[in-house]
C-alpha cells in the first residue's frame, strides 16, 4: 500500500504531543451523526495522520456516549487506511504496572448499551478473532525496541466494561479470573468497527493503576487518602500518555512495515457481506457506499 493515512485516536492534546505541523480541522457529518470533535489532519514527518479526540473537546463524553460510529466513518472518509489508538487502563496483573505500556492482543466485551455496527440492515460478519492488526502491532514492537526505560508488553487482553462507574472488588477478581489483564472502557466497539470499515487497528493500552483486586501499601492503621490516590493515578496518567507519545513518534518515522505488508483488515469485507446484494435496498447500499461500495460495483 503505496499511500498511508495513520488515525489517531486519543486524547484533546494529542497533536501538540506530537509535534505535528499545523493542520486542518474537519467538520464532518456522517451518516451516524457528528463525530467527538472536528478531525485534525496534519503531517509527522512525511506521514500524513488524522487525529480524533474520542472523549471531545474538554473530555465531555463519557464511554457509553462516544459517538464510535461517527469517528471511524470521519476517520475513513479522509482516507485514513490504519488507526493507532490510545486510552488509559486498570491493570489485573502485577507485572502490568502503572505507567508501563502494552500492545493489546486480545479483547473481551462486555459492553451492552452502544451500537456496535455499521450495518444494520443487512447481514455483514467480519472476522474477529485476532481482533487486532498483527502489522500494526510488528510495527509497534519493533519501535518499541529503541525506546529506552518504558517497559513495553507485548500482548495483552482488554476486558471492556461499560462503566461509567468503575468496578466492584468482586468484578474485579472475576475479570482476573476470566483471563483478563487490563480493564478498560474504550477499546470497544471502537475495534469492531475498525474492522467493519477495513481500517488495520492498534491499541495501546496505558495502565494507570491496579483497579480495585489489589491492596493499597498502607501502614499500620493507615487509611487511604482518596485526594492522594486520585492524584497518584493522574500522575500515572500522565506519564504513560508521555510514554505513549514517544512510542508512537519512533513508530511514524519509519512506516515502512505498513507501506510493505497488507493488512487483512483490508479485505475484512471480502467474506463478510452474507446478504443476498440483490436484495438489498439500494439506498441503504448507497448510504454506506464508503464502507462497501467496492464490493457492488459489477
Amino acid at each position: 500500500m503505496s499511500d498511508i493515512k495513520i488515525g489517531l485516536i486519543g486524547g484533546s492534546g494529542l497533536g501538540d504531543a506530537l509535534g505535528a505541523e499545523a493542520g486542518e480541522r474537519h467538520d464532518i457529518d456522517t451518516p451516524f451523526g457528528k463525530p467527538s470533535a472536528p478531525i485534525l489532519t496534519t503531517r509527522w514527518h512525511d506521514v500524513d495522520v488524522a487525529i480524533c479526540q474520542r472523549h471531545g473537546i474538554g473530555h465531555t463524553l463519557n464511554p457509553s456516549a462516544v459517538p464510535y460510529r461517527a469517528n471511524l466513518w470521519a476517520l475513513k472518509s479522509l482516507g485514513v487506511t490504519h488507526v493507532l489508538a490510545s486510552g488509559a487502563t486498570g491493570s489485573l496483573r502485577e507485572e502490568y504496572k502503572p505507567r508501563d505500556l502494552v500492545i493489546v492482543d486480545q479483547l473481551i466485551d462486555k459492553t451492552h448499551k452502544r451500537a456496535n455496527t455499521f450495518y444494520e440492515c443487512a447481514a455483514v460478519h467480519v472476522e474477529f478473532s485476532e481482533p487486532f492488526c498483527p502489522v500494526m502491532r510488528r510495527w509497534l514492537l519493533d519501535a518499541s525496541k529503541k525506546l529506552n526505560g518504558v517497559s513495553v508488553h507485548d500482548g495483552g487482553t482488554y476486558i471492556v466494561m461499560e462503566g461509567p462507574a468503575f468496578s466492584t472488588k468482586a468484578e474485579s477478581h472475576m475479570h482476573r479470573q476470566w483471563g483478563g489483564d487490563l480493564i478498560g472502557m474504550t477499546a470497544m466497539p471502537e475495534a469492531k468497527l475498525a474492522r467493519e470499515a477495513e481500517l488495520a487497528y492498534a491499541l495501546l493500552a496505558l495502565p494507570t493503576d491496579y483497579d480495585c483486586w489489589r491492596p493499597h501499601d498502607l501502614a499500620p492503621g493507615e487509611k487511604i487518602n482518596p485526594q492522594a490516590l486520585l492524584e497518584e493515578i493522574i500522575g500515572n496518567l500522565k506519564a504513560a500518555t508521555a510514554n505513549a507519545v514517544e512510542l508512537m513518534k519512533l513508530a511514524l518515522t519509519d512506516v515502512t512495515t505498513l507501506r510493505d505488508t497488507p493488512s487483512p483488515a483490508h479485505t475484512a469485507l471480502a467474506l463478510g457481506i452474507w446478504s443476498d446484494k440483490t436484495k438489498l435496498d439500494p439506498a441503504e447500499v448507497q448510504r454506506l457506499d464508503l464502507l462497501w461500495g467496492k464490493y457492488f460495483t459489477n
